[in-house]
C-alpha cells in the first residue's frame, strides 16, 4: 500500500488541509478503480465503507490476489467536514461559494478534443491512453485559486485515469440505490446485485458537472466526434453508490458494502478468486425521469397510522403492521427527494 498526501490551497495562513489517498495493487496493471466517500462530507456511511476497504484492501494486496490499480480515497472532502453549523454537521453545500460539494466539476472536453483526431489511429487502446493522458495535461494546466478549486482538480486528476470510478454517497434517509449511465449499467449491474439496490437510476447527464459524470461525459462527447472515424471505447464508467441514510453508520451495513464491491471486482476479474453467484436483481433500472418530487400542499406534519388488529389470545397474536411515517415539512421546504421513497412503493416499477 502506498499513501499519498496531497496539500490544497490554504485559506488563511496557519492552516492547512489535504487529501489522503491510499493506492493498492500493482503499479502496472492494466485496469485502474478509483473509489472515494463522503464527498458531501455529512454522508458518513461511506467514508466508513472505505475505512473497511482499506483493511480488505491490504489483505488482498498482501495475498497477491489484486488483479487491478485501486485509488481510495476515504475522505474526499476535508472541507466539507470541518463545516458545522451550531453543532450540526453540514457537508453538502460549500459555506463561501454556497455550491453544491458534487457539481461543477472541471469540464475538459474541447481541450482533449483539439487536434485529437490528428493522433488517434485504428489502435483502441492507444486512443484510450492517449485520451487519459490529455485528459491529465488538460487539469494539470489548470491552476486553481480557492480550496474548493483546488480540491475538486486533486480529486479529478486522482481519478482520471481509472477505469471504473466508485462515489460512495447516501441519501438523507433512503434503501439502498444508485445512479449510473444507461451505457455503464451492463458492468454496473452486477454490482447492483451484490449490493442489493432496490433503484438503479440511468442517465447520460443529469445536469451540474457532478463528479461521476465529469469524466463519462468526456468520453460520451468524445464517441460522438471522432468515433465514426476512429475506434473509440468508454475509458471511464462510473457509478454512485448510495449507502441508504445519513444515519445508516454500521459496522455490519459496511462490511456488507465493502464485500459487495469486492465480489464485483471478483466478478469481474479483478481480485482473484471465484465470485459468489449473482444474487437476483432487486429491481431493474429505470430512467433518472421515474424519479420525481413530492410536494407538500402547506407547512405541518402528515402522520399515517396503518389499521391495528385487535390482539388474539394470550400465547399468539395477530399480524400487526410496524410502519408507521411522518413526514414534517415547512412553507419554506416543501420538496423532499422521493427517489428513496419512490424505491419501495408502488409509484417504482416491480420486476416481473
Amino acid at each position: 500500500m502506498e499513501h499519498r498526501k496531497h496539500p490544497l490551497i490554504s485559506p488563511v495562513p496557519g492552516t492547512e488541509r489535504q487529501i489522503d489517498s491510499f493506492h493498492y495493487g500493482p503499479a502496472d496493471a492494466e485496469r485502474h478503480l478509483y473509489i472515494q466517500g463522503a464527498l458531501h462530507a455529512d454522508e458518513l456511511p461511506g467514508m466508513l465503507v472505505a475505512w473497511t476497504l482499506k483493511q480488505r484492501l491490504a489483505e488482498l494486496e498482501a495475498q497477491g490476489l489484486l488483479a487491478c490499480r485501486v485509488t481510495l480515497v476515504p475522505v474526499a472532502n476535508p472541507v466539507g467536514l470541518d463545516q458545522q453549523l451550531m453543532d450540526t454537521p453540514l457537508g453538502r453545500y460549500d459555506f463561501e461559494s454556497l455550491t453544491n460539494f458534487n457539481r461543477r466539476y472541471a469540464n475538459v472536453a474541447d481541450e482533449i478534443a483539439d487536434g485529437l483526431d490528428a493522433a488517434l489511429d485504428d489502435d483502441i487502446a492507444h486512443n484510450r491512453d492517449l485520451i487519459r493522458d490529455r485528459f491529465e495535461a488538460a487539469l494539470d494546466a489548470m491552476t486553481p485559486t480557492t480550496t474548493l478549486e483546488s480540491m475538486r482538480l486533486t480529486l479529478q486528476r486522482l481519478a482520471c485515469h481509472a477505469d471504473f470510478v466508485l462515489d460512495l454517497h447516501c441519501d438523507f434517509d433512503a434503501v439502498e440505490h444508485l445512479y449510473t449511465t444507461p451505457a455503464a449499467w451492463p458492468v454496473f449491474e452486477p454490482l447492483a446485485r451484490y449490493f442489493g439496490a432496490k433503484a438503479s437510476m440511468l442517465a447520460t447527464d443529469s445536469g451540474g458537472q457532478s463528479f461521476d459524470e465529469c469524466f463519462t461525459l468526456v468520453w460520451e462527447r468524445l464517441r460522438q466526434t471522432f468515433g465514426d472515424r476512429f475506434p473509440l471505447d468508454y475509458g471511464c464508467q462510473s457509478v454512485t453508490l448510495e449507502l441508504r441514510g445519513q444515519r445508516d453508520v454500521d459496522h455490519d451495513l459496511a462490511a456488507h458494502d465493502a464485500q459487495a464491491i469486492i465480489d464485483w471486482l471478483r466478478h469481474l476479474g479483478l481480485v482473484a478468486g471465484e465470485a459468489p453467484p449473482l444474487p437476483e436483481l432487486a429491481y431493474p433500472a429505470t430512467e433518472l425521469a421515474a424519479m420525481d418530487f413530492l410536494h407538500a400542499p402547506i407547512g405541518g406534519c402528515w402522520c399515517s397510522t396503518p389499521s391495528r388488529e385487535r390482539p388474539s389470545r394470550r400465547g399468539s397474536s395477530s399480524p400487526r403492521s410496524s410502519t408507521r411515517s411522518a413526514i414534517a415539512s415547512s412553507r419554506s421546504a416543501r420538496r423532499r427527494r422521493a427517489c428513496s421513497t419512490l424505491a419501495a412503493s408502488a409509484a417504482w416499477p416491480r420486476p416481473a
